[in-house]
């Protein structure tokens, strides 16, 4: 379920150009790069501008714009932040329950990562497994 979540934050078969319903096909697509629309879908989702989202994942505001309106893909690291964004994204909606609510979690600052936001960890891989952790403490409800 994860996988066609996270592929469905993405823009689903619209973006993606095809469905996906395995870990091992998006473990492709992020190969080959995930087409630059990817990240308009999740900025979306993320009620943030693409600006901001192609700051917090290291692409340059204007490689992202070029790449839109050229309907070019990422490349395989710019594709796997994304995707780890995204599945973090769908990992909060899941333990919390609401859209709206994972997402106002998300930009909120943390006593649990040093008063820091957990958006603004999900920039290294590190600190996108340090937020899942805190998700993962909030679902078996231990305080943390």
């Amino acid at each position: 379920m994860e996988t066609e979540a996270i592929a469905e934050i993405l823009g689903g078969r619209k973006v993606l150009g095809k469905a996906i319903k395995k870990p091992v096909d998006l473990a492709q697509l992020v190969r080959t790069g995930l087409p630059a629309g990817s990240v308009s879908a999740l900025a979306e989702r993320l009620h943030l501008g693409n600006g901001v989202l192609s700051r917090k994942l290291g692409i340059p505001q204007r490689t992202l714009t070029r790449r839109l309106s050229h309907g070019s893909l990422l490349t395989a690291a710019e594709s796997d932040r994304t995707v780890r964004m995204a599945r973090v994204y769908a990992n909060a909606v899941e333990m919390i329950g609401d859209q709206d609510k994972a997402i106002e979690w998300l930009g909120t600052p943390n006593r649990a990562l040093g008063g820091e936001r957990p958006l603004d960890q999900l920039d290294t891989d590190t600190g996108a497994r340090m937020v899942e952790d805190i998700l993962g403490r909030i679902a078996y409800g231990v305080y943390s």
